[in-house]
């Protein structure tokens, strides 16, 4: 489970089993656990023990890193 990305304390990751699934990330900070698909569009699969302005964080955080979390997503899958 490759950490891509840590801010604000939450962190953003892939499992390696995931590869088979459309581009997408996991996130999870205390007891909260989200997944995020970014492709084919940016969604909220789930958001787990994560209050309302955590979850507008997350997809804010996404957002701003979308580019660097697909490539991390293609570098990782692709090895």
């Amino acid at each position: 489970m490759p950490t891509v990305l840590y801010v604000n304390g939450f962190r953003f990751y892939f499992y390696a089993g995931d590869e088979n699934e459309p581009a997408h990330v996991h996130v999870e900070k205390g007891g909260g656990t989200a997944k995020i698909w970014l492709e084919p569009e940016l969604s909220a699969k789930y958001f787990y023990s994560f209050k309302q302005k955590e979850r507008k964080e997350i997809i804010k955080l996404v957002e701003q890193n979308y580019e660097l979390l697909k490539t991390k997503w293609y570098d990782y899958f692709s090895k």
